[in-house]
């Protein structure tokens, strides 16, 4: 079991991450189409290039500052009992476990962009960004704390939207000329981050569905009836999410490809005469 906390950490990172990568995957794209590709990060310009590698920075120190609490700070620092893994906190340290992954990505991204130790094709930084998500993805699927009922809906939810990160960062990996693709992936994290922020309020918080309540560790609802009602909410939220996020990316596309749209994409939405 989860708290409030434990999951707005973790859904502002994959929010903020999320609409900057679709942000700068419309700007690179109505710039000039010819020569998008595929990113799995993306530079902040101006400030004379001091911020350019800061989406890095907030998931490696972001990450990692969410790792300390899941590992430390949530244990106690009670890790080790009888000379084995505290049996108490195991989902502490799965928990910790996926959130080093996106700590190493981090690091590797900024070791193949800024040093010439490891240097990587955006293709294998792809993947390697791919590979943290599989990480978290096998945490939620194969969770040692087992999800039921209500829980288990929003958890199969997260589930299922982690997955497209994953198939969308592949495929753009596999065509990286793709705006779509790369446009999806950061879709695909925002609603990732979204989802976290829902299950928060609604499990920990004042959302919680009429006829269910936390009772300790469980999230326990009074009837079957009350159960799916909770579950056709849930529903109704991830659609809603959907909906906002896709129209807001709608919209601003619409002002990206205005005040910087390069006249290829000007001209292709110019009606054709008679």
């Amino acid at each position: 079991m989860g708290s409030f906390p434990g999951h707005v950490l973790p859904g502002t990172l994959f929010l903020v991450i999320g609409v900057w990568h679709i942000w700068s995957a419309m700007v690179r794209y109505s710039t000039n189409p010819k020569s998008f590709r595929v990113r799995v990060w993306n530079p902040v310009s101006g400030f004379d290039g001091r911020l350019k590698y800061l989406e890095l920075y907030v998931i490696a120190i972001g990450g990692f500052i969410d790792f300390c609490i899941e590992l430390f700070y949530s244990t106690h620092l009670r890790i080790v009992v009888h000379g084995v893994l505290n049996p108490r906190h195991m989902n502490n340290f799965e928990h910790a476990g996926m959130l080093l992954m996106f700590v190493i990505f981090g690091v590797i991204v900024l070791l193949s962009e800024k040093t010439s130790f490891l240097p990587l094709p955006d293709g294998a930084l792809c993947l390697i960004g791919a590979t943290a998500f599989c990480a978290e993805y096998f945490l939620f699927f194969f969770h040692s704390t087992t999800h039921k009922g209500l829980e288990g809906y929003y958890h199969l939810i997260l589930v299922l939207l982690i997955g497209l990160c994953i198939l969308t960062i592949i495929a753009g990996t596999l065509m990286p000329t793709s705006f779509p693709l790369d446009l999806a992936s950061g879709i695909a994290v925002t609603l990732q981050g979204l989802w976290f922020y829902q299950t928060a309020f609604t499990l920990y918080g004042p959302m919680m569905p009429e006829g269910c309540q936390l009772k300790g560790n469980d999230v326990m609802c009074r009837s079957a009836d009350s159960e799916v009602r909770g579950e056709l909410l849930a529903n109704f939220q991830l659609f809603s999410m959907v909906f906002v996020v896709l129209a807001a990316t709608a919209g601003v596309y619409s002002f990206a490809a205005s005040d910087t749209g390069h006249s290829e994409i000007r001209n292709s939405h110019v009606p054709l005469d008679g």
